[in-house]
């Protein structure tokens, strides 16, 4: 099957930075968009970023500016890099990917199972 696998989740600081991975493996034939959400307590999930297999980007406006999503296809692994963190920048945040799993299969979304992110002084 696939998995998801996200880290570098943590606590810091205000103005701070981190940067989450998300390893997708398994049987895997190709990947399309791959993408971050996140989730605050109390608040539905909300798309921070994505980006296509070609590169191209989208941010949120929350974000923009702020985080710098990318990806390494050889790897099948997408990054968020998050500078100038903020307090309501905390969350849970998701990893997704868009791919199948042969030629002939549809695309189907898979999710990682979330990091924790918390921006506190």
């Amino acid at each position: 099957q696939v998995q998801l696998v996200e880290s570098g989740g943590g606590l810091v600081q205000p103005g701070g930075s981190l940067r989450l991975s998300c390893a997708a493996s398994g049987r895997i034939f190709s990947i399309n968009a791959m993408g971050w959400y996140r989730q605050a307590p109390g608040k539905q999930r909300e798309l921070v970023a994505d980006i296509t297999s070609g590169g191209k980007t989208n941010y949120a406006d929350s974000v923009k500016g702020r985080f710098t999503i990318s990806r390494d296809n050889a790897k099948n692994t997408v990054y968020l890099q998050m500078n100038s963190l903020k307090p309501e920048d905390t969350a849970v945040y998701y990893c997704n990917a868009d791919l199948r799993q042969g030629p002939s299969t549809w695309f189907r979304r898979y999710w990682g199972q979330g990091t924790q992110v918390t921006v506190s002084s």
